[in-house]
């Protein structure tokens, strides 16, 4: 399962060093170029809750591979890209592909370790694993990007789905008989992948219609119905819905998730405005810049490790504040980049300020998120915290990546651009801050002390 969660973390950081190569190669346009993030992030999202639906109704492992191997197929096809949409169609499959198996995956990691200490240190690996995909991706994607073309970024990933397919065949046991209730809710996952598409498709187009004018009004009007339309499915299908709205009466499911939706919101649009930074700004190649961030990849293992540590005597929601805190500060820290900055002035020190708060979060988080949720109910449930940090990071960097492109103008200069980095990276700030004051809301104890 640490395997899994590692080349899908890997997957959501490692296109972000070679963006710039990227928009070259295949002749995106700077707010197409978004895209690239946003058709993976959507699918992932939109279809995840179908996906941990689907895990607990036909069985994990199952599941699992068929995940995988989508997955690997879809990165494969990436590589061979010859036009934008080719890229971004790929990146829509391997979304799909992530929405079957990182449910599958974190179900199958509660269910085996259900309490006490032994579910401290597995979601202790767990989130170590995430986090180094999650922060070495963007190394490793400088490093393909620089020496052996961007098209590597999406070859990576092939290796690492056959060896996990492998894994996952061998090392994965069958487990009980898998749920039989009723059909899943197809209708209601096509309502919530189209909903927050028009509502991402919205936000990013107000660079070129204002707020207020009737195409912006109108697709956010559509966006809202159809999102609506997906509560009254869920209220009244004769289906099995897609998450049981009850769910979200448990205040640590709830709370857990609106953590982490602002969290994800945060965190993706960090990732991608310190990357233009470095190699927009301060004009550093696509290698260089992508070792810029080991930093923050080790700090961010580091804060795993030391949650593992203190979560024997603290409870998650300390951690949850003390982690969002940290961060927050951090990326309030990067937002004073400068366009004669450097690392060593700029980077370094918020770096490990930021991966250490982000660590101390991310194995709290989903041990809130699952805790007192029935066994037959885990799968929805991690598909639901998954689906919240995608969802998230599609809104977040939608939303601050438009404010950032408000802010740098008509004008492309390293002055300019800086400028707008620096809204992002500091409206990234203000959301972890919100964030931290959501899990004020998540009881002390959700589970069983260790």
């Amino acid at each position: 399962m640490a395997v899994v969660q590692f080349m899908v973390s890997l997957d959501l950081s490692v296109v972000n060093v070679g963006l710039p190569r990227i928009a070259a190669g295949l002749d995106f346009s700077a707010v197409g170029l978004t895209w690239v993030i946003h058709a993976y992030a959507l699918t992932f999202g939109g279809l995840l809750l179908l996906g941990g639906k689907a895990a607990d109704r036909y069985g994990r492992r199952r599941v699992l591979l068929l995940g995988l191997g989508l997955f690997g197929l879809a990165s494969l096809a990436g590589g061979f890209a010859q036009e934008p949409g080719h890229l971004v169609a790929a990146r829509a499959a391997q979304g799909a592909g992530a929405a079957a198996l990182a449910p599958a995956a974190l179900a199958l990691l509660a269910a085996t370790f259900p309490g006490g200490r032994a579910r401290v240190r597995a979601f202790g690996v767990w989130s170590a694993t995430n986090a180094a995909g999650g922060a070495l991706g963007v190394l490793i994607g400088g490093l393909l990007t620089e020496y052996a073309g961007w098209r590597w970024v999406m070859f990576v990933n092939v290796p690492m789905a056959a060896g996990a397919l492998a894994l996952a065949w061998r090392g994965v046991p069958a487990g009980p008989p898998p749920s039989r209730g009723g059909r899943p809710d197809v209708l209601g996952a096509v309502l919530a992948t189209a909903g927050m598409t028009l509502l991402v498709f919205g936000v990013v187009r107000t660079d070129r219609y204002a707020w207020t004018s009737p195409v912006t009004l109108a697709t956010l009007a559509a966006a809202a119905a159809l999102l609506a339309a997906f509560v009254r499915v869920e209220r009244t299908t004769t289906r099995e819905p897609l998450v049981r709205l009850g769910l979200l009466a448990n205040r640590s499911v709830r709370g857990a998730n609106a953590y982490n939706l602002l969290v994800g919101a945060a965190m993706a649009a960090a990732f991608y405005f310190l990357s233009l930074y470095l190699q927009r700004v301060l004009a550093i190649g696509p290698a260089p810049a992508g070792l810029m961030f080991l930093p923050l990849a080790l700090a961010v293992v580091a804060g795993s490790v030391l949650a593992v540590k203190l979560g024997y005597r603290l409870p998650p929601r300390t951690l949850l504040v003390a982690g969002g805190l940290l961060t927050a500060t951090g990326f309030a820290w990067f937002g004073l980049i400068s366009p004669d900055g450097g690392f060593a002035t700029d980077v370094l020190g918020p770096s490990v300020i930021a991966g250490v708060g982000f660590g101390l979060c991310l194995g709290p988080l989903v041990a809130t998120a699952t805790a007192g949720v029935a066994s037959h109910e885990t799968g929805t449930a991690s598909g639901l915290l998954n689906s919240s940090r995608q969802i998230g990071a599609s809104l977040g960097l939608a939303a601050l990546g438009t404010a950032a492109h408000h802010r740098t103008g008509g004008t492309g200069t390293p002055e300019t651009l800086n400028d707008g980095y620096a809204l992002g990276l500091t409206l990234s700030a203000v959301l972890l801050v919100a964030a931290a004051l959501v899990a004020l809301t998540v009881p002390r104890r959700t589970g069983p002390p260790a």
